[in-house]
């Protein structure tokens, strides 16, 4: 049976705790803690390092089973399945690829909304809209093995979609309509940040009101520095990873990223 150091006991944050210890084991399973084919601590043991009830740790295990991760066996213990390996899917710094494969506004996905309307008034400052201009907005849901993954709003200025109708908006991505309009992508400020799930996005999601979730915002500029999309998407942080692949001359520098704090 696999050592484990002893856990922090797991305490209310809004998620049931069941979910919590899920996420838990299933982080030291992908991590190779817990290796295929190995045992995991036995339930007595579970309790105690997490500081939960027996029936809390029967739902996790319950879980992580029918997710195809354990594998139990009658008078021996629960073991992680033999024929598990974790996809782990590498970064990669090409901006418009990664738009596509980790579909951040990408296809398959289900349309929940295409209007021309005001933004927020944060985006419509970052897009340097007048105040009340509308933009167009579209509102993608991406649903993967039936479970939905990322929840996308990108806005851009209507000047630069003259003539686009709403079937070529329902087809295609906003930003492959602005290269078939000629423009020229540039400078990309990016945010990662986290945020709670308000009762809408959390039913969208399929996730808890007030669970975490991982939002990433994108900026785009065009050659002449004026911004021409504004892009937010959010997930579940227990069903994304964020990748990011930094070659060595550019760690510590601006371009690898900075943080910012608001405190």
């Amino acid at each position: 049976m696999n050592k484990t150091a002893a856990s922090t006991p797991i305490k209310d944050a809004g998620i049931p705790l069941h979910r919590q210890l899920f996420l838990c084991l299933r982080d030291r399973i992908y991590r190779g803690i817990y290796a295929p084919g190995t045992s995991i601590p036995n339930e007595a043991q579970l309790c105690e390092l997490f500081g939960v009830s027996r029936i809390t740790v029967r739902r996790a295990l319950a879980d992580l089973e029918a997710k195809g991760l354990l594998l139990r066996k009658q008078r021996l213990g629960t073991f992680v399945h033999p024929d598990f390996q974790p996809a782990r899917q590498s970064g990669t710094l090409a901006f418009l690829d990664a738009l596509e494969s980790t579909a951040l506004d990408a296809m398959p996905s289900q349309v929940l909304l295409i209007r021309r309307e005001p933004p927020p008034a944060d985006i419509g400052a970052l897009l340097q809209l007048a105040e009340g201009e509308p933009a167009q907005h579209t509102r993608r849901l991406r649903i993967e093995n039936g479970t939905p993954v990322v929840l996308s709003d990108a806005w851009a200025p209507l000047d630069l979609l003259k003539g686009v109708a709403e079937s070529a908006l329902r087809k295609n991505l906003i930003y492959q309509l602005l290269l078939a309009q000629g423009i020229v992508f540039d400078r990309v400020v990016q945010e990662i940040s986290a945020e709670s799930a308000d009762p809408e996005n959390a039913q969208l999601l399929n996730t808890e009101v007030g669970a975490p979730l991982l939002r990433v915002t994108r900026l785009l500029h065009d050659t002449r520095d004026r911004p021409i999309q504004h892009l937010t998407a959010r997930s579940s942080p227990d069903r994304t990873r964020m990748m990011m692949d930094i070659s060595a001359s550019s760690i510590g520098s601006l371009g690898a990223g900075a943080l910012a704090h608001d405190v």
